[in-house]
């Protein structure tokens, strides 16, 4: 048999594994598929969200928004973009833009660091991020991270302050952002992150971070990463929680339902759910080990 075509189905002893905000909730919510989708990396054909047709176009229509706001962070004039934004199939993304257009003025002050991708030891492993924007304020040492969020409904700040994401980002710029604060690490409590929704741009939700809450998310992530390495081939259960399964592709696989969730019930876009991020480490912040 060919080795090589052989799917995995524990963490590999002797190849270190990039984790990110993605991978360890897609374990915290469901280590069966984490399993699937990490260890084993199968792909299979199910919809994430009904109407099919209508998912696909809002997480296109998300795309589209995360490259406008991009390009305009990185200073391409407004206007072209705007006239992009506008001549879209999709009217939303023409009122997405406009609101961000409001917000840009506030994003001014500082040095802004876009789609800026960060990297640490996390045990023997690696941890990840790709940040939608930095904002570093170098006179006081502070810096604010900055996540927008294209979400159809505007998700309740419990269920953000529960998510990986809120933990991951502010733990990996401390740990490996030293290099944007004049070589010193940012103190924690220098630290802000602010979700931004397209469709709901007055209503930011920001969250500080604490030395204490730092401490925290150092031990909870090395705990689940010590979780997971010591899980055996059959250890990656599904979730109780059946609900969880209503937005995930490997639903069928797993016999827990054929048909997708509704999409005005699903409270993030789904970016979990469309793969991990591709991340360049040859392009990106590093702290050495």
């Amino acid at each position: 048999m060919d080795q090589s075509k052989v799917r995995r189905l524990v963490l590999d002893p002797a190849e270190p594994f990039a984790f990110s905000q993605a991978s360890l909730q897609d374990y915290a919510d469901c280590a069966r598929r984490f399993q699937l989708r990490y260890v084993q990396r199968l792909s299979w054909p199910a919809a994430q969200a009904e109407p099919v047709q209508e998912n696909e176009q809002h997480l296109r229509r998300g795309a589209r928004f995360h490259r406008l706001a991009q390009q305009a962070l990185l200073g391409v004039p407004l206007e072209p973009l705007a006239q992009i934004a506008a001549a879209d199939p999709d009217p939303a993304l023409a009122a997405w833009w406009e609101h961000f257009t409001r917000l840009l003025p506030a994003l001014e002050a500082g040095e802004r660091r876009v789609e800026l991708g960060l990297s640490a030891p996390l045990g023997r492993h690696r941890l990840s991020a790709v940040y939608d924007l930095v904002q570093v304020f170098p006179a006081e040492g502070r810096a604010v991270i900055w996540d927008w969020k294209t979400s159809l409904a505007r998700p309740r700040r419990a269920w953000l302050e529960g998510r990986l994401q809120t933990l991951v980002y502010p733990y990996l710029l401390v740990q490996a952002g030293s290099w944007l604060n004049g070589g010193q690490p940012f103190a924690p409590e220098q630290i802000e992150m602010v979700y931004w929704f397209t469709g709901f741009p007055d209503k930011p939700e920001r969250f500080t971070c604490s030395a204490a809450a730092y401490r925290k998310a150092g031990r909870s992530l090395m705990a689940l990463v010590r979780e997971i390495e010591a899980l055996g081939p059959d250890g990656f259960e599904k979730t109780p929680e059946e609900k969880t399964c209503r937005f995930c592709v490997y639903r069928s696989l797993c016999e827990r339902g054929a048909g997708a969730g509704p999409l005005a019930e699903q409270e993030d876009e789904g970016e979990a759910e469309s793969g991990e991020i591709e991340i360049d480490f040859d392009q990106i912040g590093e702290i050495r080990y």
